[in-house]
C-alpha cells in the first residue's frame, strides 16, 4: 500500500494508469494474492485506486476523499512518526526545515504534470 501511495504521490503512477492484476502482482512480489487483494481494496477505499468492473484496477483521479479534520489527523500521525525519527538524528531545526523544504519543492515539481492533467 505504501509503495503504491508513494508512487501515485510522486507521479510515477499517473491517473488512469492500469495496475497489475492481483495474481500478477502477487506472483511478482512472491506474496499471497489475498494480501494484494486486501491492499488494493484499502487503496480503493482511500481513493488512491478505482475499480472498473471487468477491466481491472486503475490509479484514480485525484479527488478530495478526506474531510479537513481527517487530513489534519493523518498529518499529525505522519508528523509524529517523522519527528520521532528526526530527533534521533540530532540535527538542528534549521537543518531539518531546510531539507524538508527541499523535499517539498522536489515532490511538488514531480507532481506538476499530474496537477495540470487534473485541472484540464
Amino acid at each position: 500500500m505504501d509503495q503504491v501511495s508513494k508512487a501515485v504521490a510522486s507521479g510515477r503512477l499517473l491517473p488512469g494508469e492500469q495496475m497489475p492484476s492481483v495474481r500478477a502482482l502477487a506472483e511478482e512480489l512472491i506474496i499471497n494474492a489475498n494480501t494484494v487483494a486486501r491492499a488494493y481494496q484499502d487503496l480503493v477505499r482511500e481513493g488512491v485506486l478505482e475499480t472498473h468492473r471487468g477491466k481491472g484496477i486503475y490509479v484514480a483521479d485525484r479527488r478530495r476523499v478526506f474531510s479537513q479534520e481527517e487530513k489534519m489527523r493523518r498529518l499529525d500521525l505522519a508528523l509524529d512518526v517523522f519527528l520521532h525519527e528526526v530527533i534521533l538524528l540530532d540535527l538542528s531545526a534549521e537543518e531539518i526545515f531546510k531539507r524538508l523544504n527541499e523535499k517539498l519543492v522536489e515532490l511538488t515539481e514531480k507532481q506538476s504534470p499530474i496537477e495540470e492533467t487534473i485541472n484540464d
